[in-house]
Protein backbone atom coordinates (compact mmCIF):
# COMPACT_ATOMS: atom_id res chain seq x y z
CA UNK A 1 0.00 0.00 0.00
CA UNK A 2 2.49 2.70 1.06
CA UNK A 3 4.56 2.28 -2.51
CA UNK A 4 1.12 2.59 -4.45
CA UNK A 5 0.59 5.65 -2.33
CA UNK A 6 4.31 6.88 -2.78
CA UNK A 7 3.57 6.56 -6.50
CA UNK A 8 1.09 8.19 -7.07
CA UNK A 9 2.64 11.31 -4.65
CA UNK A 10 5.75 11.05 -6.97
CA UNK A 11 3.34 11.57 -9.83
CA UNK A 12 2.11 14.43 -8.00
CA UNK A 13 5.09 16.13 -7.53
CA UNK A 14 6.17 15.96 -10.94
CA UNK A 15 3.54 18.68 -11.35
CA UNK A 16 1.96 17.41 -14.60
CA UNK A 17 -1.59 16.99 -13.18
CA UNK A 18 -1.61 20.94 -12.50
CA UNK A 19 -1.65 22.41 -16.05
CA UNK A 20 -5.28 23.02 -16.71
CA UNK A 21 -4.56 21.87 -20.12
CA UNK A 22 -3.57 18.26 -18.60
CA UNK A 23 -7.46 18.36 -16.60
CA UNK A 24 -9.41 18.70 -19.20
CA UNK A 25 -7.45 15.88 -21.25
CA UNK A 26 -8.10 13.39 -18.14
CA UNK A 27 -11.68 14.68 -17.72
CA UNK A 28 -12.57 14.35 -21.55
CA UNK A 29 -10.20 10.25 -21.50
CA UNK A 30 -12.89 9.58 -18.94
CA UNK A 31 -15.88 11.07 -20.36
CA UNK A 32 -14.69 8.60 -23.40
CA UNK A 33 -14.24 5.77 -20.85
CA UNK A 34 -18.08 5.99 -19.98
CA UNK A 35 -19.37 6.29 -22.92
CA UNK A 36 -16.89 3.10 -24.59
CA UNK A 37 -17.57 0.91 -21.80
CA UNK A 38 -21.41 1.72 -21.23
CA UNK A 39 -22.20 -1.73 -21.62
CA UNK A 40 -19.76 -3.33 -19.25
CA UNK A 41 -20.52 -0.77 -16.44
CA UNK A 42 -24.44 -1.53 -16.95
CA UNK A 43 -24.04 -5.19 -17.08
CA UNK A 44 -21.21 -5.19 -13.69
CA UNK A 45 -24.14 -3.06 -11.84
CA UNK A 46 -26.66 -5.34 -12.92
CA UNK A 47 -24.85 -8.10 -11.44
CA UNK A 48 -24.24 -6.45 -7.80
CA UNK A 49 -27.24 -4.89 -7.36
CA UNK A 50 -30.21 -6.39 -9.89
CA UNK A 51 -30.41 -3.26 -11.67
CA UNK A 52 -32.07 -2.82 -15.28
CA UNK A 53 -29.82 -1.39 -17.98
CA UNK A 54 -32.85 1.26 -18.01
CA UNK A 55 -32.31 2.02 -14.32
CA UNK A 56 -28.54 1.55 -13.81
CA UNK A 57 -27.90 4.03 -17.21
CA UNK A 58 -30.73 6.98 -15.52
CA UNK A 59 -29.57 6.42 -11.86
CA UNK A 60 -25.35 6.12 -12.48
CA UNK A 61 -24.28 6.81 -15.90
CA UNK A 62 -26.26 9.79 -16.92
CA UNK A 63 -25.54 11.78 -13.94
CA UNK A 64 -21.54 11.07 -14.09
CA UNK A 65 -21.91 12.42 -18.12
CA UNK A 66 -24.25 15.57 -16.95
CA UNK A 67 -21.42 16.11 -14.24
CA UNK A 68 -17.72 15.69 -16.84
CA UNK A 69 -19.95 18.28 -18.95
CA UNK A 70 -20.50 20.46 -16.44
CA UNK A 71 -17.24 20.59 -15.25
CA UNK A 72 -15.50 20.60 -18.43
CA UNK A 73 -17.92 23.72 -19.91
CA UNK A 74 -16.90 25.40 -15.96
CA UNK A 75 -13.36 24.69 -15.45
CA UNK A 76 -11.44 26.89 -16.84
CA UNK A 77 -13.77 29.54 -14.92
CA UNK A 78 -13.16 28.11 -11.96
CA UNK A 79 -8.94 27.82 -12.06
CA UNK A 80 -8.86 31.60 -13.22
CA UNK A 81 -7.48 33.19 -9.87
CA UNK A 82 -10.14 35.32 -8.23
CA UNK A 83 -9.84 38.83 -7.72
CA UNK A 84 -10.12 39.81 -3.74
CA UNK A 85 -11.18 43.32 -2.44
CA UNK A 86 -8.61 45.60 -1.16
CA UNK A 87 -7.77 47.98 1.51
CA UNK A 88 -6.16 51.39 1.34
CA UNK A 89 -2.66 50.12 2.18
CA UNK A 90 -3.19 47.70 -0.58
CA UNK A 91 -4.62 49.64 -2.71
CA UNK A 92 -1.61 49.26 -5.37
CA UNK A 93 -1.19 45.91 -4.90
CA UNK A 94 -2.10 42.42 -6.65
CA UNK A 95 -4.62 40.78 -4.36
CA UNK A 96 -6.31 37.44 -5.33
CA UNK A 97 -7.41 33.88 -4.37
CA UNK A 98 -5.46 31.42 -6.03
CA UNK A 99 -7.37 27.57 -5.75
CA UNK A 100 -4.32 24.90 -5.57
CA UNK A 101 -4.54 21.43 -5.64
CA UNK A 102 -4.31 19.69 -2.29
CA UNK A 103 -2.01 16.38 -3.56
CA UNK A 104 -3.06 12.64 -2.66
CA UNK A 105 -6.67 12.13 -2.61
CA UNK A 106 -7.99 8.41 -1.45
CA UNK A 107 -11.91 8.51 -2.10
CA UNK A 108 -13.41 5.38 -0.41
CA UNK A 109 -16.59 4.65 -2.32
CA UNK A 110 -19.91 2.75 -1.04
CA UNK A 111 -21.72 -0.25 -2.43
CA UNK A 112 -25.23 1.25 -3.18
CA UNK A 113 -24.25 3.11 -6.09
CA UNK A 114 -20.93 1.71 -6.88
CA UNK A 115 -20.21 3.61 -10.14
CA UNK A 116 -21.23 7.24 -9.29
CA UNK A 117 -19.80 7.50 -5.69
CA UNK A 118 -16.93 6.54 -6.95
CA UNK A 119 -16.09 8.50 -10.12
CA UNK A 120 -18.12 11.84 -9.13
CA UNK A 121 -15.64 12.83 -6.51
CA UNK A 122 -13.29 11.87 -8.68
CA UNK A 123 -13.98 13.87 -11.32
CA UNK A 124 -13.64 16.90 -8.74
CA UNK A 125 -10.48 15.46 -7.58
CA UNK A 126 -9.32 15.27 -10.95
CA UNK A 127 -10.63 18.74 -12.29
CA UNK A 128 -8.73 20.26 -8.88
CA UNK A 129 -5.42 19.11 -10.25
CA UNK A 130 -4.72 16.36 -7.57
CA UNK A 131 -3.66 12.58 -7.64
CA UNK A 132 -5.78 10.03 -6.84
CA UNK A 133 -6.41 6.41 -5.57
CA UNK A 134 -9.98 5.34 -5.44
CA UNK A 135 -11.13 2.39 -2.77
CA UNK A 136 -14.15 1.16 -4.02
CA UNK A 137 -16.60 -1.30 -1.70
CA UNK A 138 -16.05 -4.49 -1.85
CA UNK A 139 -19.18 -5.58 -1.68
CA UNK A 140 -20.01 -3.92 -5.19
CA UNK A 141 -17.55 -7.11 -6.42
CA UNK A 142 -18.19 -7.14 -10.11
CA UNK A 143 -18.28 -2.80 -10.38
CA UNK A 144 -14.96 -2.53 -8.28
CA UNK A 145 -13.35 -4.82 -9.96
CA UNK A 146 -14.30 -3.24 -12.91
CA UNK A 147 -13.36 0.04 -12.17
CA UNK A 148 -9.66 -1.30 -11.69
CA UNK A 149 -9.67 -3.05 -14.77
CA UNK A 150 -10.98 -0.11 -17.31
CA UNK A 151 -9.36 2.75 -15.26
CA UNK A 152 -5.93 2.77 -15.99
CA UNK A 153 -6.85 2.06 -19.96
CA UNK A 154 -7.80 5.68 -20.00
CA UNK A 155 -6.34 7.90 -17.25
CA UNK A 156 -2.91 8.64 -16.16
CA UNK A 157 -1.71 4.95 -14.66
CA UNK A 158 0.57 6.97 -11.95
CA UNK A 159 -1.84 9.58 -11.47
CA UNK A 160 -4.75 7.68 -10.69
CA UNK A 161 -5.04 4.34 -9.82
CA UNK A 162 -7.44 1.77 -8.26
CA UNK A 163 -6.83 -0.25 -5.18
CA UNK A 164 -9.23 -3.12 -4.26
CA UNK A 165 -9.63 -5.41 -1.08
CA UNK A 166 -11.65 -5.59 2.26
CA UNK A 167 -11.08 -4.70 5.64
CA UNK A 168 -8.10 -5.18 5.76
CA UNK A 169 -6.62 -3.57 2.59
CA UNK A 170 -8.89 -0.63 3.63
CA UNK A 171 -7.35 -0.47 7.16
CA UNK A 172 -3.69 -0.98 5.98
CA UNK A 173 -4.63 2.13 3.56
CA UNK A 174 -5.95 4.28 6.01
CA UNK A 175 -2.30 3.91 7.90
CA UNK A 176 -0.98 6.12 4.60
CA UNK A 177 -0.75 9.60 4.74
CA UNK A 178 -2.88 11.39 2.39
CA UNK A 179 -3.81 14.91 1.49
CA UNK A 180 -7.75 14.77 1.68
CA UNK A 181 -9.94 11.68 2.16
CA UNK A 182 -13.33 11.80 0.79
CA UNK A 183 -15.47 8.62 2.53
CA UNK A 184 -19.04 7.45 1.58
CA UNK A 185 -20.53 5.09 4.27
CA UNK A 186 -22.11 4.49 7.30
CA UNK A 187 -21.57 6.63 10.58
CA UNK A 188 -20.02 3.94 11.98
CA UNK A 189 -16.90 3.26 9.48
CA UNK A 190 -16.53 7.68 9.15
CA UNK A 191 -15.72 7.48 12.71
CA UNK A 192 -12.84 5.32 12.24
CA UNK A 193 -11.52 7.15 9.21
CA UNK A 194 -11.52 10.21 10.78
CA UNK A 195 -9.87 8.64 13.78
CA UNK A 196 -7.23 7.63 11.54
CA UNK A 197 -6.76 10.70 9.39
CA UNK A 198 -6.38 12.64 12.54
CA UNK A 199 -3.06 10.88 13.04
CA UNK A 200 -1.67 12.75 9.67
CA UNK A 201 -4.03 16.15 10.42
CA UNK A 202 -5.62 14.78 7.13
CA UNK A 203 -8.63 16.69 6.33
CA UNK A 204 -11.85 14.41 5.60
CA UNK A 205 -15.24 14.58 3.40
CA UNK A 206 -17.73 12.17 5.40
CA UNK A 207 -20.73 11.81 3.29
CA UNK A 208 -22.94 9.30 6.23
CA UNK A 209 -26.14 9.05 6.05
CA UNK A 210 -28.99 8.97 8.82
CA UNK A 211 -32.56 9.07 9.12
CA UNK A 212 -33.92 11.48 6.88
CA UNK A 213 -37.47 12.51 8.10
CA UNK A 214 -40.34 12.93 6.14
CA UNK A 215 -42.91 15.28 7.12
CA UNK A 216 -46.57 15.36 5.09
CA UNK A 217 -48.51 17.58 6.22
CA UNK A 218 -52.72 17.45 5.77
CA UNK A 219 -52.80 20.59 3.57
CA UNK A 220 -50.99 19.11 0.63
CA UNK A 221 -51.77 16.76 -2.64
CA UNK A 222 -51.50 13.24 -1.12
CA UNK A 223 -52.01 11.62 -4.53
CA UNK A 224 -49.07 13.32 -5.65
CA UNK A 225 -46.63 13.49 -2.54
CA UNK A 226 -47.17 9.29 -2.21
CA UNK A 227 -46.29 8.81 -5.64
CA UNK A 228 -43.37 11.20 -5.08
CA UNK A 229 -42.21 9.15 -1.85
CA UNK A 230 -42.90 5.56 -2.83
CA UNK A 231 -40.19 6.62 -5.83
CA UNK A 232 -37.82 8.14 -3.68
CA UNK A 233 -37.79 5.36 -0.94
CA UNK A 234 -38.28 2.35 -3.08
CA UNK A 235 -35.68 2.79 -5.92
CA UNK A 236 -32.64 0.74 -5.48
CA UNK A 237 -34.55 -1.37 -3.14
CA UNK A 238 -34.00 1.34 -0.70
CA UNK A 239 -30.64 1.13 -0.45
CA UNK A 240 -30.02 4.96 -0.72
CA UNK A 241 -28.56 7.35 1.79
CA UNK A 242 -30.84 10.38 0.78
CA UNK A 243 -33.93 8.22 1.05
CA UNK A 244 -36.55 9.27 3.10
CA UNK A 245 -36.21 7.09 6.17
CA UNK A 246 -39.88 7.48 7.60
CA UNK A 247 -43.22 9.46 7.64
CA UNK A 248 -44.46 11.78 9.90
CA UNK A 249 -48.15 12.57 9.45
CA UNK A 250 -51.16 13.19 11.54
CA UNK A 251 -52.75 10.23 12.93
CA UNK A 252 -56.01 10.60 10.25
CA UNK A 253 -53.53 10.60 7.32
CA UNK A 254 -51.99 7.26 8.12
CA UNK A 255 -54.48 5.01 6.46
CA UNK A 256 -54.47 7.64 3.36
CA UNK A 257 -51.49 7.09 3.04
CA UNK A 258 -50.95 3.61 3.36
CA UNK A 259 -53.84 3.36 0.30
CA UNK A 260 -51.96 5.90 -2.19
CA UNK A 261 -48.49 4.06 -1.41
CA UNK A 262 -49.73 0.68 -2.05
CA UNK A 263 -51.20 2.10 -5.48
CA UNK A 264 -48.19 3.47 -6.39
CA UNK A 265 -46.56 0.68 -6.10
CA UNK A 266 -48.60 -1.64 -7.92
CA UNK A 267 -48.72 0.70 -10.41
CA UNK A 268 -44.84 0.95 -10.63
CA UNK A 269 -44.01 -2.37 -10.09
CA UNK A 270 -47.10 -4.37 -10.81
CA UNK A 271 -49.20 -7.16 -9.42
CA UNK A 272 -45.83 -9.08 -9.20
CA UNK A 273 -43.30 -7.44 -7.88
CA UNK A 274 -40.63 -9.97 -7.59
CA UNK A 275 -40.45 -10.01 -11.43
CA UNK A 276 -40.17 -6.24 -12.24
CA UNK A 277 -37.14 -5.30 -13.96
CA UNK A 278 -36.97 -1.84 -11.84
CA UNK A 279 -37.03 -3.67 -8.64
CA UNK A 280 -33.66 -4.09 -7.25
CA UNK A 281 -32.33 -6.76 -4.42
CA UNK A 282 -30.55 -6.33 -0.95
CA UNK A 283 -27.06 -6.80 -1.26
CA UNK A 284 -26.12 -9.14 0.39
CA UNK A 285 -27.15 -11.62 3.18
CA UNK A 286 -25.77 -9.99 6.19
CA UNK A 287 -27.93 -6.57 5.37
CA UNK A 288 -31.21 -8.90 4.16
CA UNK A 289 -30.77 -10.11 7.68
CA UNK A 290 -30.45 -6.73 9.32
CA UNK A 291 -33.45 -5.38 7.58
CA UNK A 292 -35.73 -8.30 7.81
CA UNK A 293 -34.61 -8.00 11.34
CA UNK A 294 -36.62 -4.63 11.89
CA UNK A 295 -39.70 -6.10 10.78
CA UNK A 296 -39.71 -7.74 14.17
CA UNK A 297 -43.11 -6.64 16.42
CA UNK A 298 -44.23 -3.80 13.93
CA UNK A 299 -47.95 -3.52 12.43
CA UNK A 300 -47.21 -4.24 8.56
CA UNK A 301 -49.91 -2.40 6.96
CA UNK A 302 -49.02 -3.87 3.32
CA UNK A 303 -45.85 -5.51 2.09
CA UNK A 304 -43.48 -7.47 4.45
CA UNK A 305 -42.95 -10.57 2.18
CA UNK A 306 -38.89 -11.76 2.11
CA UNK A 307 -37.15 -14.11 0.09
CA UNK A 308 -33.79 -15.22 1.35
CA UNK A 309 -32.51 -17.07 -1.62
CA UNK A 310 -32.89 -14.05 -3.77
CA UNK A 311 -32.16 -11.42 -1.15
CA UNK A 312 -35.77 -10.13 -2.05
CA UNK A 313 -37.73 -7.77 0.43
CA UNK A 314 -41.00 -6.31 -0.83
CA UNK A 315 -41.91 -2.71 -0.76
CA UNK A 316 -42.95 -2.34 3.19
CA UNK A 317 -45.00 0.08 5.09
CA UNK A 318 -45.19 0.06 8.93
CA UNK A 319 -47.96 1.78 10.84
CA UNK A 320 -48.04 3.18 13.89
CA UNK A 321 -44.69 3.53 14.99
CA UNK A 322 -43.31 3.22 18.39
CA UNK A 323 -40.41 6.35 18.27
CA UNK A 324 -38.40 3.67 20.62
CA UNK A 325 -38.81 0.77 18.44
CA UNK A 326 -35.33 -1.05 16.77
CA UNK A 327 -36.55 0.26 13.33
CA UNK A 328 -36.53 4.02 14.51
CA UNK A 329 -32.83 3.60 15.81
CA UNK A 330 -30.47 3.18 12.63
CA UNK A 331 -30.61 3.99 9.23
CA UNK A 332 -32.97 1.52 7.65
CA UNK A 333 -31.59 1.72 3.95
CA UNK A 334 -34.09 -0.86 2.51
CA UNK A 335 -37.40 -1.06 1.22
CA UNK A 336 -39.28 -0.65 4.71
CA UNK A 337 -41.03 2.75 5.44
CA UNK A 338 -42.39 3.75 8.83
CA UNK A 339 -45.03 6.14 9.57
CA UNK A 340 -44.56 7.27 12.89
CA UNK A 341 -48.06 9.66 14.06
CA UNK A 342 -47.66 13.52 15.49
CA UNK A 343 -50.06 15.69 16.57
CA UNK A 344 -48.98 18.26 14.09
CA UNK A 345 -45.87 20.38 12.24
CA UNK A 346 -44.72 21.73 16.00
CA UNK A 347 -44.32 18.07 16.78
CA UNK A 348 -42.89 16.90 13.90
CA UNK A 349 -40.45 19.54 14.53
CA UNK A 350 -39.46 18.75 17.69
CA UNK A 351 -39.24 14.92 17.24
CA UNK A 352 -36.50 15.94 14.21
CA UNK A 353 -34.93 18.30 16.61
CA UNK A 354 -34.56 15.00 19.76
CA UNK A 355 -32.52 13.20 16.86
CA UNK A 356 -29.62 13.70 15.11
CA UNK A 357 -28.93 16.07 12.04
CA UNK A 358 -30.27 13.56 9.20
CA UNK A 359 -28.73 14.29 5.73
CA UNK A 360 -31.83 14.86 3.90
CA UNK A 361 -35.20 16.32 5.11
CA UNK A 362 -38.32 16.53 2.95
CA UNK A 363 -41.85 18.19 3.28
CA UNK A 364 -45.06 18.36 1.90
CA UNK A 365 -47.17 20.92 2.19
CA UNK A 366 -48.85 23.76 -0.03
CA UNK A 367 -48.02 25.82 2.58
CA UNK A 368 -44.80 27.35 1.86
CA UNK A 369 -44.55 29.27 4.90
CA UNK A 370 -44.64 25.75 6.74
CA UNK A 371 -41.92 24.37 4.56
CA UNK A 372 -39.68 28.01 5.06
CA UNK A 373 -40.49 27.06 8.83
CA UNK A 374 -39.27 23.57 8.37
CA UNK A 375 -36.27 24.72 7.11
CA UNK A 376 -35.42 27.85 9.55
CA UNK A 377 -36.07 25.35 12.73
CA UNK A 378 -34.46 21.96 11.74
CA UNK A 379 -31.11 21.39 10.87
CA UNK A 380 -30.06 18.74 7.65
CA UNK A 381 -27.43 18.11 5.36
CA UNK A 382 -30.01 19.05 2.51
CA UNK A 383 -33.50 19.73 2.06
CA UNK A 384 -36.22 18.82 -0.82
CA UNK A 385 -39.97 20.54 -0.25
CA UNK A 386 -42.86 18.21 -2.14
CA UNK A 387 -40.35 15.97 -3.44
CA UNK A 388 -37.48 13.48 -2.57
CA UNK A 389 -34.01 13.13 -3.30
CA UNK A 390 -34.03 15.87 -6.25
CA UNK A 391 -31.12 18.15 -4.55
CA UNK A 392 -29.09 15.41 -5.47
CA UNK A 393 -29.01 15.62 -8.69
CA UNK A 394 -28.51 19.50 -9.04
CA UNK A 395 -24.72 20.21 -9.41
CA UNK A 396 -25.24 23.80 -8.12
CA UNK A 397 -26.30 22.98 -4.39
CA UNK A 398 -23.76 21.41 -2.16
CA UNK A 399 -24.34 17.63 -1.31
CA UNK A 400 -23.20 16.87 2.37
CA UNK A 401 -24.23 16.23 5.84
CA UNK A 402 -23.45 18.07 8.91
CA UNK A 403 -23.04 16.74 12.39
CA UNK A 404 -24.13 13.12 12.62
CA UNK A 405 -24.63 13.13 8.76
CA UNK A 406 -21.34 14.08 7.52
CA UNK A 407 -19.37 16.91 7.07
CA UNK A 408 -17.92 18.02 4.25
CA UNK A 409 -19.77 18.57 0.19
CA UNK A 410 -19.06 17.98 -2.93
CA UNK A 411 -20.81 18.17 -6.65
CA UNK A 412 -20.02 20.53 -9.60
CA UNK A 413 -17.76 23.56 -7.90
CA UNK A 414 -18.10 22.31 -4.46
CA UNK A 415 -16.01 19.20 -5.53
CA UNK A 416 -13.43 21.43 -6.83
CA UNK A 417 -13.42 23.97 -3.99
CA UNK A 418 -13.10 20.31 -1.53
CA UNK A 419 -10.14 18.80 -2.68
CA UNK A 420 -8.62 22.11 -3.79
CA UNK A 421 -6.63 24.71 -1.41
CA UNK A 422 -7.65 28.34 -1.54
CA UNK A 423 -4.43 30.29 -1.56
CA UNK A 424 -4.36 33.71 -0.41
CA UNK A 425 -1.96 36.08 -2.68
CA UNK A 426 -0.73 39.21 -2.36
CA UNK A 427 1.73 41.08 -4.67
CA UNK A 428 3.38 44.26 -3.83
CA UNK A 429 5.74 46.19 -5.67
CA UNK A 430 8.90 47.48 -4.56
CA UNK A 431 8.03 51.33 -5.14
CA UNK A 432 6.24 53.72 -2.67
CA UNK A 433 8.15 52.74 0.87
CA UNK A 434 7.25 55.97 2.12
CA UNK A 435 3.61 54.82 2.61
CA UNK A 436 5.35 51.89 4.92
CA UNK A 437 6.46 54.09 7.58
CA UNK A 438 3.61 53.10 9.23
CA UNK A 439 4.39 49.93 9.90
CA UNK A 440 7.97 50.26 10.70
CA UNK A 441 9.58 51.09 14.06
CA UNK A 442 9.93 52.90 16.46
CA UNK A 443 5.93 53.18 16.96
CA UNK A 444 3.88 56.57 17.75
CA UNK A 445 0.62 57.42 18.96
CA UNK A 446 0.16 59.25 15.39
CA UNK A 447 1.22 55.78 13.51
CA UNK A 448 -1.17 54.00 15.12
CA UNK A 449 -4.18 56.44 14.60
CA UNK A 450 -2.93 56.63 11.06
CA UNK A 451 -2.76 52.64 10.84
CA UNK A 452 -6.71 52.72 12.53
CA UNK A 453 -7.33 55.20 9.73
CA UNK A 454 -6.61 52.93 6.76
CA UNK A 455 -7.22 49.92 8.06
CA UNK A 456 -10.66 50.05 9.96
CA UNK A 457 -12.52 52.92 7.90
CA UNK A 458 -15.00 51.43 5.21
CA UNK A 459 -15.59 53.29 1.94
CA UNK A 460 -17.87 52.52 -0.15
CA UNK A 461 -17.64 53.26 -4.10
CA UNK A 462 -19.04 56.61 -4.21
CA UNK A 463 -17.17 58.13 -0.95
CA UNK A 464 -13.60 56.46 -2.24
CA UNK A 465 -14.63 58.73 -5.63
CA UNK A 466 -15.55 61.97 -4.45
CA UNK A 467 -12.13 61.77 -2.12
CA UNK A 468 -9.90 60.96 -4.92
CA UNK A 469 -12.08 63.63 -7.37
CA UNK A 470 -11.14 66.06 -4.29
CA UNK A 471 -7.59 65.22 -4.45
CA UNK A 472 -7.38 65.69 -7.82
CA UNK A 473 -9.00 69.05 -7.33
CA UNK A 474 -6.13 69.89 -4.91
CA UNK A 475 -3.39 68.83 -7.26
CA UNK A 476 -5.05 70.92 -9.99
CA UNK A 477 -5.41 74.12 -7.93
CA UNK A 478 -1.59 73.28 -6.48
CA UNK A 479 -0.82 73.37 -9.83
CA UNK A 480 -2.27 76.25 -11.16
CA UNK A 481 -1.21 78.41 -7.89
CA UNK A 482 2.44 77.37 -8.77
CA UNK A 483 2.65 78.17 -12.32
CA UNK A 484 0.20 80.79 -12.74
CA UNK A 485 2.87 83.62 -13.45
CA UNK A 486 3.84 81.36 -16.21
CA UNK A 487 0.54 80.54 -17.55
CA UNK A 488 0.11 84.26 -17.36
CA UNK A 489 2.87 84.94 -19.89
CA UNK A 490 1.55 81.91 -22.12
CA UNK A 491 -1.59 83.23 -21.96
CA UNK A 492 -0.36 86.85 -23.08
CA UNK A 493 1.89 85.50 -26.03
CA UNK A 494 -0.88 83.63 -27.19
CA UNK A 495 -2.85 86.58 -27.37
CA UNK A 496 -0.71 88.58 -28.91
CA UNK A 497 -0.09 85.78 -32.11
CA UNK A 498 -4.10 86.05 -32.30
CA UNK A 499 -4.35 89.38 -32.68
CA UNK A 500 -1.19 89.63 -34.73
CA UNK A 501 -2.50 86.86 -37.34
CA UNK A 502 -6.14 88.48 -37.09
CA UNK A 503 -4.16 91.80 -37.92
CA UNK A 504 -2.34 90.31 -40.98
CA UNK A 505 -6.01 89.10 -42.21
CA UNK A 506 -7.31 92.30 -42.29
CA UNK A 507 -4.19 93.76 -44.18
Amino acid sequence: MEQLVLRARAAFQTGRSRPLSFRLQQLRALQRMVQECQKEILGALAQDLHKSEFNAFSQEVVSILGELDHVLEKLPEWVAPEPAKKNLLTMMDEAYVHSEPLGVILIIGAWNYPFVLNIQPLIGAIAAGNAVIVKPSELSEKTATLLAKILPQYLDKELYQVINGGVKETTELLKQRFDHILYTGSTGVGKIVMEAAAKHLTPVTLELGGKSPCYIDKDCNLDIACRRVTWGKYMNCGQICIAPDYILCEPSLQSQIVERIKETVREFYGEEIKKSPDYERIINLHHFKRVTSLLEGQKIAFGGETDEATRYIAPTVLTDVNPNSKVMQEEIFGPVLPIVPVKNADEAIQFINQREKPLALYVFSNNNKLIKRMIEETSSGGVTGNDVIMHFTLSSLPFGGVGNSGMGAYHGKHSFDTFSHRRSCLIKKLKMEGANKLRYPPNSQSKVDWASFFLLKRFNKVRIGLFFLAFLGILVAITVKKYQAVLRRKALLIFLVIHRLHWSNKQ
